[in-house]
């Protein structure tokens, strides 16, 4: 991993009922990113211990990548979609960083 990647976890609650709703908009949006030019990977996963808990995995080519990401109409389209569907005010993000090289 290059020093200059952007690595995070981004978490949300779908609130009760919305699971389902809530899997459609981000498998669809991680499409988009996915083929977002910086993006290396847009990975979705639901907590297997509360299943209405998800957790996505994203990494990004530097930071200018990840700013376009930040940027792009489709997030914020995306966000406004997701907003009103989870318990959370919005998405929480947790910024990564490496502990050794394999």
């Amino acid at each position: 991993m290059s020093d200059s990647q952007v690595v995070l976890s981004a978490e949300f609650t779908a609130l009760p009922a919305a699971a389902d709703e809530v899997d459609a908009l981000i498998q669809e949006y991680a499409e988009t990113v996915r083929a977002e030019p910086g993006n290396e990977t847009f990975e979705v996963y639901r907590r297997a211990d509360d299943p209405d808990r998800f957790v996505v995995f994203e990494r990004y080519r530097d930071r200018e990548a990840f700013d376009a990401h930040l940027g792009a109409e489709a997030g914020r389209a995306f966000n406004a979609a997701l907003t009103p569907r989870i318990v959370e005010p919005q998405s929480v993000l947790s910024f990564l960083t490496p502990t050794g090289r394999s």
